[in-house]
């Protein structure tokens, strides 16, 4: 008795199991056979503007989403529902009448129709004008100012000018905004106790008034080659030039001092005949004084710094 209870509760569970499976599989079917069909729906679209006219700056349009109804299979329809309904406006086909920017229901239901997918026809859409705020707007190129506080190892110096890659930046954004700018800040950087070149990547700085303004570049490069130098004193002869003509002239001293600095390379390579020091009588002639300034003229190039060691030296004129 015991074994026949076993097999006819079997036999009912097996019965339970075969009969699920015919239900799921009719759902199943009714669910495909229900996808076959087609349908008509109604849906919301994102709008996302593109492809702004040259020489203008998009503020806002009139409409940020669009009902549309569509036509579409069950499949069409299951997939569409879990993909991002955005659709693209282009911007280069609207209208301008006065100062004001319009598209027209035509012109972007062709474009929308365009983006759906093969299966999907657009029945409906709304029939209202798309309007647009446009900001004109134009630019120009200004320099780029590198603010670095640049602290040198004792003994080095910085050999030749910093460079900024690039040296400008091309500015666009309505007059208002762009009229006074005449260059841009980099971020402010601190390089200290250098020794060596050095090469950094540093922001360019924006204002926040300058919110519809826009940079062709928002990061340069600051470099700059660092040497170690020394210092090397030359003893130079002072010319005398513009003296009337029938005197002779006598300076004390004949001679003047000058402080070099430069790379020790370099300094080996100079003497005294890289530089020019003179006395110019024009530029004495209205004064009274015994003294007369001195000039250096002549410097070589590749040098940090040459310092006469006296401004003035006094000179005495002697008919002949």
């Amino acid at each position: 008795m015991l074994l026949i209870q076993k097999i006819k509760n079997g036999l009912k569970k097996r019965k339970v199991k075969i009969f699920l499976i015919f239900l799921l599989c009719s759902a199943l079917i009714w669910f495909i056979n229900s996808l076959s069909r087609s349908y008509v729906n109604n849906s919301v679209f994102d709008l996302e503007y593109v492809n702004v006219p040259e020489g203008f700056l998009f503020e806002s349009a009139s409409k940020s989403e669009i009902d549309v109804k569509l036509r579409a299979g069950g499949f069409q329809f299951l997939r569409f529902n879990f993909i991002n309904k955005k659709v693209f406006i282009d911007l280069t086909e609207l209208e301008k009448k006065a100062s004001t920017f319009y598209a027209s229901p035509l012109v972007y239901r062709k474009q929308i129709e365009k983006q759906l997918p093969g299966n999907m026809s657009l029945l409906e859409i709304d029939n209202d004008t798309l309007f647009f705020q446009m900001l004109a707007v134009k630019s120009k190129k200004v320099p780029i100012k590198p603010r670095v506080e640049l602290n040198l190892v004792k003994n080095y110096l910085l050999d030749g000018k910093m460079t900024v890659s690039p040296d400008s930046v091309t500015i666009t954004g309505p007059a208002v905004e762009i009229d006074t700018i005449e260059f841009v800040n980099s971020e402010k950087i601190q390089l200290p106790d250098m020794a060596s070149n050095f090469s950094k990547d540093v922001d360019l700085l924006q204002s926040p008034e300058l919110e519809n303004t826009t940079y062709s570049k928002y990061r340069v490069t600051l470099s700059g080659e660092i040497a170690r130098f020394s210092e090397k004193v030359f003893k130079l002869p002072i010319h005398k030039v513009n003296f009337p003509k029938g005197v002779q002239v006598k300076t004390f001293p004949e001679e003047v001092q000058l402080l070099c600095k430069a790379k020790i390379s370099r300094l080996k390579e100079l003497d005294e005949s890289d530089f020019k020091v003179i006395v110019d009588y024009r530029s004495h002639e209205n004064s009274n004084s015994n003294e007369i300034e001195l000039k250096l003229t002549k410097r070589p190039e590749g040098v940090h710094s040459a310092k006469l060691m006296e401004k003035e030296v006094e000179f005495l004129l002697k008919r002949e």
